[in-house]
């Protein structure tokens, strides 16, 4: 099941993409109308199953097209977002890292974000944006001191999400926080889909970035350093995960900085992400007001 929240004629809806058809979604409110606008209800085993119900029931009428709404962020307000450095060895090994045994983390903001085919914002400080193609986990149920054998079992889904980075910013400090979060310049969606599509824990995905249709990263979710199910074992090992939580994983090579000539966003640019299984992620660059 994939699940958005999106904007049309002045309201705020759930939507749910139609199976088989990409283009295509239903407003939840018409397959059972106490259904509200957040994906809260649906971190819910018996909700999802109920409304999949529903769904199958539809008839093809009721949908409509994807291009008629305005795509908002699929989780609105994540109690954390918190984002992995350095999980793929050849995107360490670009930026003149040694492998690392332990991931680095750096939080992100909610105000850092910006939903699918909405503009990415490039800052009036830098000229250095820099895309970054990542798998995002959506947790659904409180989670502490997991094991490998029961972490995937808080996930609810997993979407695209495009890490942009002000790379100058980033390496003023140590700490790549302030790199990470200036306004609206992570891409995130277009939509969650719930984690019993997938194979376990995402593995086996192909993920790439693509720059004005060239490709510029192109790796597999099985390249992580530190898989979901590990990744989520070391978090929780320090901090309590809540329902609305996102994880942000990591990258693969390929990023702008490390090119020769680097290679920046810049203002009409457009950045997919592309997530097999999951869906693409498109923003377009556009210079900060």
């Amino acid at each position: 099941m994939k699940l958005f929240r999106y904007t049309a004629a002045g309201r705020t809806g759930l939507g749910v993409i139609r199976p088989g058809h990409d283009d295509q979604f239903i407003d939840l409110a018409r397959l059972d109308a106490s259904l509200g606008t957040e994906m809260t209800p649906f971190y819910d085993d018996a909700a999802r199953h109920r409304v999949a119900g529903l769904l199958a029931k539809a008839p093809a009428a009721d949908f409509q097209p994807l291009s008629a709404v305005k795509f908002e962020l699929p989780i609105a307000h994540p109690p954390k977002i918190i984002c992995l450095g350095l999980n793929y060895a050849d995107h360490a090994k670009e930026g003149g890292h040694a492998r690392p045994e332990y991931p680095s983390f750096f939080m992100r903001v909610d105000t850092s974000m910006i939903a699918h085919n909405a503009p990415i914002v490039r800052p009036k400080v830098s000229t250095k944006l820099d895309y970054e193609a990542e798998l995002a986990v959506v947790i659904g149920k409180p989670a502490r001191h997991l094991t490998p054998d029961n972490a995937l079992d808080c996930v609810f889904g997993y979407s695209c999400f495009n890490d942009g980075s002000v790379r100058d910013y980033q390496r003023k400090t140590n700490q790549w926080t302030i790199g990470k979060n200036f306004d609206q310049t992570g891409g995130f969606g277009p939509w969650v889909i719930t984690a019993d599509e997938l194979p376990p824990g995402a593995a086996g995905l192909r993920i790439q970035s693509i720059l004005n249709g060239q490709v510029m990263q192109d790796a597999n979710t099985n390249d992580f350093l530190w898989n979901v199910k590990e990744s989520l074992v070391i978090i929780s090992e320090c901090i309590t995960l809540m329902p609305g939580d996102v994880i942000i994983t990591g990258t693969p090579a390929g990023v702008g900085y490390a090119r020769n000539p680097p290679v920046f966003m810049k203002p009409g640019d457009v950045c997919d992400i592309v997530i097999e299984k999951v869906g693409t992620l498109r923003n377009t660059i556009v210079d900060e007001a």
